[in-house]
């Protein structure tokens, strides 16, 4: 993050933020705009788009066959241009639209998850620039979603923070407003609901579609002490609907396999970092960002691991567009570095 990129990002109007899950659009002056579940149905007979965002969601299993329910967004890189673009032109509002039309000079910044391959930054570039926009400034995640939970990421002090998405969980330190250390894991909320999934499948022999596991999502977000939660779903042996009693310990133990992923990688980005700023970190603790964030037991686990105070952003789905939307506005001003005069 020096003042150069800086300064290109002050030329954008808008900000987006391309999540597997979700997909955010902040506009320079107006604030966010755009918050659905990057998801969209179409009509496999006649091409046509049917629904988008939570509509589609909605859709998501319900559908008849000539109805598809797709995802053009996998891991934060976006996977079929055609469809996300025209998700996204139908996302934004009138007003945003005309924009792109009109302007023919109008900037786009988009957040990439660290290390993102060329062709994924390829991808997302055309994706805003079949779209209207002249010039796309590429942005991590990271550096997005830290000024995003307010971290003081320009000073020369250590900051570590989590970012917890729908497909991967990233991990990095930062220091005088550019990555030290980082790390990307396969691991997000996806796998914590396949975990799930199979631990009902196996131990009750009961099937059932991730939508079904709020009530026990709720329960495990809940007093620890809660018992257990009960959860509707179809019986593998008879296919005919169930109502199980599950214990939210069991499903604790569950979970905690796919999470160690992501104690691992923040071993590894500790084991990375300078003495001194790991020393900053155990004063500063560790920021948890990102739509998984409030996973069950994630700040515990984190927190009993390396022994650092660990808390969870005010917002922390919306931290990486936000901070987008900060840096496109100007709100952060990069620590200057003068060359020393001889």
């Amino acid at each position: 993050m020096t003042p150069h990129s800086l300064e290109q990002l002050r030329r954008c109007t808008v900000a987006v933020d391309l999540g597997a899950a979700r997909t955010r659009v902040y506009v320079r002056d107006t604030g966010l705009i755009v918050d659905e579940p990057s998801i969209a149905a179409v009509n496999t007979r006649t091409g046509s788009l049917i629904a988008v965002g939570a509509m589609a969601e909605g859709m998501a299993g319900r559908t008849p066959q000539h109805i598809r329910v797709v995802r053009p967004i996998s891991g934060g890189t976006v996977v079929d241009i055609d469809m996300a673009q025209r998700m996204l032109r139908f996302l934004v509002s009138d007003k945003i639209r005309r924009a792109w039309r009109r302007k023919p000079l109008l900037r786009a910044a988009v957040c990439l998850p660290h290390d993102a391959e060329p062709l994924a930054q390829r991808a997302a570039t055309e994706t805003l620039t079949g779209l209207g926009a002249r010039r796309v400034e590429l942005v991590d995640t990271l550096i997005a979603a830290a000024v995003g939970c307010g971290l003081p990421v320009e000073q020369p002090e250590a900051t570590m923070i989590v970012v917890a998405g729908a497909a991967s969980t990233q991990v990095a330190v930062l220091s005088l407003g550019a990555i030290v250390a980082a790390e990307k894991v396969q691991v997000g909320g996806d796998a914590i609901d396949y975990a799930v999934v199979q631990h009902l499948r196996s131990r009750h022999e009961l099937m059932l579609p991730t939508q079904g596991l709020a009530p026990l999502q709720r329960a495990l977000c809940a007093d620890p002490m809660e018992e257990g939660a009960e959860v509707r779903g179809r019986d593998v042996a008879t296919g005919l609907s169930r109502t199980v009693m599950v214990s939210t310990e069991h499903v604790r133990e569950a979970i905690h396999t796919p999470l160690t992923g992501v104690l691992d990688a923040i071993g590894r980005v500790l084991r990375a970092c300078p003495p001194d700023l790991v020393a900053d970190l155990v004063e500063r603790g560790v920021m948890l960002a990102g739509g998984s964030a409030v996973l069950p037991g994630l700040d515990r686990m984190i927190a009993d691991a390396t022994g650092m105070t660990v808390r969870i952003a005010e917002h922390p789905d919306t931290c990486a567009v936000m901070g987008l939307g900060a840096m496109l506005e100007g709100r952060v001003r990069p620590l200057h570095l003068d060359p020393l005069a001889t």
